[in-house]
């Protein structure tokens, strides 16, 4: 259904030809984005020619699928009003800004964690999908910069006024950030055994706009806004990498920059850093290997001489990740090899941070692997996963079953068909009993590898395991 403008819509127009979409290719990419979040859409390049010649106003999703589609051309961010369309129904560009003042970080972060999260999966009317495939990562580029500009705020003491939504503004101690602090812990373990898309790791977000924004909003000194401040970088931050663990990467966006930007209020360098790893993370996982190297070294240099060497071997360990993606062997190897040094100088008496608990010489193994798959060195991805699987355990269920899949195409890499199928039929057991789309696209990569083969007993056996994981519903 669409709704008229007034004249044609002029906007759209010129930026469609910026662009270089016709009419066509626009319908087929909005068609595209609406059927990764399960919505049936059957735009033609008639459909917009009447939003442009006619300045009709298609409604619901379809207004942020089409900036979103223009925005993946162009490369950047697409706001509504650029191409004339501020009068459709609202999604809002929440989460994106990374604010200088901390009045407006606390607007910002408690304005994202009150949207309607219960829509985030497919089909279900929610926010997240009316952002469908709105992931820029250029948006990074700024909270990036100004963090490394600033990477602390000077005072983030605060006294609340009932107008900011609280009939009565709470005055906050440290028992309430406590709190915070151990939902975060739990959260932690839930993500790690049962995966992103859980039941219990759904409970973050909820954490966050009952018992972290009314906080946010109350009243406390310095010294305990910087705690509340911590402790609700490191729950946002969760919230994001749970949203990237199911394949919502628009949610991951804002989640992370309104956690780097409260890991600044909170005076917490090495927690920033975390957060900007993340985001190299997410941006590796995505395909931007050298926008992955930035953000890692972004984390790395500001944490010099600040961060304890079991953390600063994570940070270059995620910068190996990114240099593979982008293809460059030489500078993978010295990150991993300055990555084993760090954590070789690590100590178990160090004051490390608690997120960091996860670390480990498995998981750096584990990530080493996956940068000699990247780059095609499938006997280094071996000795690696065999490093990284010599101790499976319950605690971290994902991960393991991660590198199941990475075992597989090492296998199959070295000429080993049945021993991939074996390290795939378990990959598959375990991310059956995990909710999480980043292990199952793992394993759609490992069948993808394994077509050429498609007549193979094991490799039929293989996909008919697989099937129910395939088919489950996002």
């Amino acid at each position: 259904m669409s709704r008229e403008q007034r004249g044609p819509n002029e906007k759209l127009g010129t930026v469609l030809a910026l662009a270089g979409i016709s009419n066509a290719g626009l319908a087929r990419r909005v068609n595209d984005l609406g059927a990764q979040r399960g919505l049936t859409l059957r735009y033609d390049k008639t459909s917009v020619a009447r939003w442009v010649s006619k300045g009709m106003v298609p409604q619901g999703a379809a207004p942020h699928l089409i900036a979103a589609a223009i925005g993946q051309k162009l490369g950047r961010p697409v706001p509504l009003h650029e191409i004339g369309l501020a009068d459709a129904d609202p999604a809002p560009e929440v989460g994106l800004a990374f604010p200088r003042d901390v009045g407006q970080a606390v607007r910002s972060a408690t304005e994202l964690y009150r949207l309607d999260l219960a829509g985030r999966r497919a089909g279900s009317g929610g926010i997240w999908q009316s952002l469908a495939g709105s992931f820029a990562v250029s948006a990074y580029a700024t909270p990036a910069s100004r963090w490394l500009i600033t990477p602390a705020d000077s005072s983030v003491a605060r006294e609340a006024n009932s107008s900011e939504g609280a009939s009565a503004p709470l005055k906050v101690g440290h028992s309430d950030v406590q709190k915070l602090r151990e939902a975060a812990e739990d959260a932690r373990r839930w993500d790690s055994k049962y995966g992103g898309g859980d039941w219990r790791s759904s409970m973050v977000p909820e954490c966050l706009r009952v018992e972290a924004a009314p906080l946010l909003l109350g009243s406390y000194s310095d010294e305990v806004g910087r705690a509340l401040f911590g402790a609700s970088a490191e729950l946002t931050r969760l919230a994001g990498w749970m949203a990237f663990d199911t394949g919502q990467q628009e949610a991951a966006q804002r989640y992370y920059i309104q956690a780097l930007r409260l890991a600044r209020a909170a005076a917490d360098v090495p927690l920033g850093g975390y957060v900007l790893a993340s985001m190299s993370l997410q941006a590796t996982y995505r395909g931007f290997g050298d926008e992955g190297v930035d953000l890692a070294q972004a984390a790395l240099e500001r944490n010099r001489g600040l961060a304890t060497a079991r953390t600063m071997s994570f940070f270059r360990l995620v910068e190996a990740r990114s240099h593979a993606k982008a293809g460059d062997a030489q500078a993978a190897g010295a990150a991993l090899k300055a990555a084993e040094g760090w954590l070789e100088r690590s100590r178990d008496g160090d004051n490390d941070p608690s997120w960091l608990g996860f670390y480990s010489y498995d998981r750096f193994a584990a990530d080493a692997a996956e940068c000699y798959r990247d780059l095609k060195a499938p006997r280094q991805v071996r000795r690696f996963t065999e490093q990284a699987l010599s101790k499976p355990t319950e605690e971290f269920v994902r991960s393991h079953g991660l590198r199941l899949v990475v075992s597989a195409v090492a296998e199959l890499e070295s000429g080993n068909l049945d021993a991939a199928c074996e390290q795939g039929v378990r990959a598959v057991e375990v991310a059956g009993r995990i909710s999480s789309a980043r292990t199952t696209e793992y394993v759609k990569d490992l069948l993808h590898r394994l077509e050429p083969y498609g007549d193979e007993p094991r490799v039929v056996e293989l996909r008919e395991r697989a099937r129910p994981l395939l088919m489950a519903p996002a």
